[in-house]
């Protein structure tokens, strides 16, 4: 099948690739290639793949590309994802991650292709003191980022009723793993440490987020893509519930380093307290995550000490590590 996957080039995206690729696909991949993304996330596959630079905010070029490509099945992961940058540069967010998705939607219209779209848990917002939420969920995004994909998701549903376009979503939890970018937590944690920094925490550490290691994500989507229904929500939590504290804990200890090695620095606007989802309807798809926490925090940071200084650039590191943290 020729399958496109747009922020292809990503953390997420390119680990999705790598899973297509894998299973005998032909895989094309569609990336603005902003600060995020990486040429090496994807060179163990470069030989089987073909590449597009693309904006998806670009419709005039979204469309071109996808007149030339013709795929069959495009799994949508392009987006910004950085909360913190959300403050700073909400507009980005709308730009990306709502009229980007507006474009693929017109594009599915048009070219008649299946759009399975990555969504997040973030949209439901804060879930302290509350049960964790099912699809039927209402939406109650709390930051700038978590406000352009509630948005989105909204087009989306807006798009399926209107034209009956065949569109799948997914909300995965917190992903982690190899080749995320040094901006999100678990990586910036493993590079202050190696630079003999102590790993930074927004607040207290109480937090509570839902890890999912990244490829038991490829396998949900694809289970979602092959056997779910189209029009449908699917969240996709892990099980592996943690506060951020606990999180930085583990990756000292696994370094070899003492515990209490932390700094707290003051909390963002407004701290998300709790993310947590059901997930039976992917459940009974036949999906469920592999991936014990622990195994596969040893599994990253093993990655991170054996490749992640060469995987970008010094100096983007060195500002990842020195700016603020963040909990995504």
């Amino acid at each position: 099948m020729r399958i496109v996957v747009t922020g292809g080039a990503g953390f997420m995206g390119s680990n999705l690739v790598e899973y297509l690729v894998n299973q005998g696909h032909e895989v094309v991949v569609f990336d603005k290639f902003t600060y995020a993304a990486n040429i090496n996330n994807l060179k163990e596959v470069l030989d089987k793949i073909s590449i597009r630079k693309v904006d998806i905010a670009d419709k005039e070029a979204l469309m071109k590309a996808f007149d030339e490509v013709k795929p069959e099945r495009v799994f949508h992961l392009a987006a910004e994802t950085h909360v913190d940058r959300s403050y700073k540069y909400p507009e980005v967010f709308v730009r990306t991650n709502v009229q980007g998705t507006i474009n693929m939607l017109e594009a599915a219209r048009k070219f008649d292709f299946e759009l399975i779209v990555t969504s997040t848990d973030e949209v439901y917002g804060d879930r302290w003191g509350k049960p964790p939420c099912d699809e039927e969920c209402k939406l109650d995004p709390t930051n700038p980022y978590s406000a352009s994909k509630a948005t989105a998701d909204m087009f989306i549903n807006a798009y399926f009723k209107s034209y009956g376009i065949n569109v799948k979503v997914v909300r995965p939890s917190n992903n982690y793993g190899p080749r995320q970018y040094p901006e999100k937590l678990i990586p910036r944690t493993i590079f202050r440490i190696l630079n003999n920094l102590p790993p930074q925490i927004h607040g207290t550490g109480e937090q509570l987020r839902d890890w999912l290691y990244v490829k038991d994500f490829c396998e949900g989507i694809v289970t979602v893509a092959e056997k779910g229904v189209k029009g449908e929500i699917y969240n996709m939590p892990a099980g592996n519930e943690r506060s951020v504290l606990e999180v930085v804990k583990t990756i000292l200890r696994i370094m070899g380093k003492p515990e209490d090695w932390i700094e707290f620095l003051p909390d963002r606007p407004y701290q998300d307290r709790r993310y947590a989802m059901k997930g039976d309807k992917i459940r009974s798809l036949g999906w469920k995550p592999k991936t014990p926490f622990e195994e596969g925090m040893r599994k990253t940071v093993k990655w991170y000490l054996e490749k992640g200084r060469e995987w970008w650039d010094k100096q983007n590191i060195e500002q990842e590590i020195k700016s603020a943290p963040t909990h995504r």
